[in-house]
């Protein structure tokens, strides 16, 4: 079957299964990094996987035909250092609370990124569901679920990291194109690298056994669902992206259950979903219908 300009028509399902792939290998990318915290702990986690990542996005998106100016070169580094510290405080978080609770309070980031944006009175739906299930998630009282306190305020740091990281991005974007990632990445590993050799040690980047997982965790969080991104952001529209990129909390929770044995309570569970309908309903009623844009890509692949 051929489309009206005579190429064929594609399937949706394949750029939907590919943005699905990318949110698992995401997820799945933070669940192996949480393999390595006992051998360099989380800030030594984190900067193998920027570092790694870094000179992976560098060679696939050809990061030395990027010319910087006096003028350009400042989103790129607000853009990389919000990048390296939200990613800081998301891999910290995760040594003490399940990664889809992680990923669910830091997803009220870019959320509150989507409502500030917008003067709509059905936004206020979204604020109160968003409210909601994060006062579920947080240790506001004493349960037998409750999460730790400090993890969860690492990763409401991380969210607010995570806002900044979109706004910046956009604008790195809007001088780089899609070689700003590959650019962020690069300032965020040398921001992070010296905290994670102060933490770590500098011998314990020198065994050689870290460097396999090491490299899993930012082939599958960075140059993988970079890739599948990429490939779904041409062919769905910008709603359509939004919704779908929603669901990646619930994402983690599943790939935290299936590979590191994290069990959520019934009430997490809830928590999480009313994250997601609030992250999905304020992608649904948006007025733009376009193609994903820059920020989009940021929101889908900061986890």
């Amino acid at each position: 079957m051929s489309s009206a300009t005579g190429q064929p028509a594609s399937s949706p399902l394949v750029p939907v299964g590919a943005l699905f792939l990318s949110m698992v290998s995401l997820t799945g990318g933070a669940s192996l990094a949480k393999l390595l915290f006992p051998l360099v702990g989380a800030e030594g986690t984190t900067a193998l996987r920027l570092s790694l990542g870094a000179v992976i996005l560098a060679v696939l998106l050809r990061v030395w035909r990027v010319r910087l100016t006096a003028r350009n070169w400042r989103p790129v580094l607000v853009y990389g250092v919000a990048m390296g510290l939200m990613n800081l405080c998301f891999y910290s978080s995760l040594k003490t609370i399940p990664l889809g609770i992680a990923i669910a309070i830091e997803f009220t980031g870019p959320l509150a990124v989507a409502i500030l944006s917008s003067r709509r009175r059905i936004d206020f739906l979204w604020i109160v569901l968003a409210v909601a299930g994060l006062a579920l998630l947080l240790p506001l009282r004493k349960t037998s679920t409750a999460i730790d306190p400090h993890g969860a305020f690492l990763a409401l740091a991380a969210g607010v990291g995570w806002a900044i990281y979109i706004v910046a991005g956009k604008r790195a974007a809007a001088e780089h194109g899609v070689q700003a990632a590959a650019l962020g990445t690069i300032v965020g590993a040398v921001v992070v690298m010296p905290i994670g050799i102060a933490h770590a040690g500098i011998d314990a980047f020198a065994r050689p056994a870290i460097w396999g997982p090491a490299l899993g965790v930012a082939i599958l969080s960075s140059a993988l669902p970079y890739s599948l991104e990429m490939f779904s952001l041409s062919r769905l529209r910008a709603q359509v992206f939004g919704i779908l990129v929603s669901a990646e909390p619930a994402v983690g929770a599943l790939m935290g259950l299936l590979l590191i044995g994290e069990r959520l309570s019934l009430m997490q569970w809830v928590a999480i979903c009313t994250i997601i309908l609030a992250s999905a309903g304020v992608t649904m009623t948006a007025r733009r219908d376009a193609r994903a844009t820059p920020d989009q890509l940021d929101k889908a692949a900061a986890a």
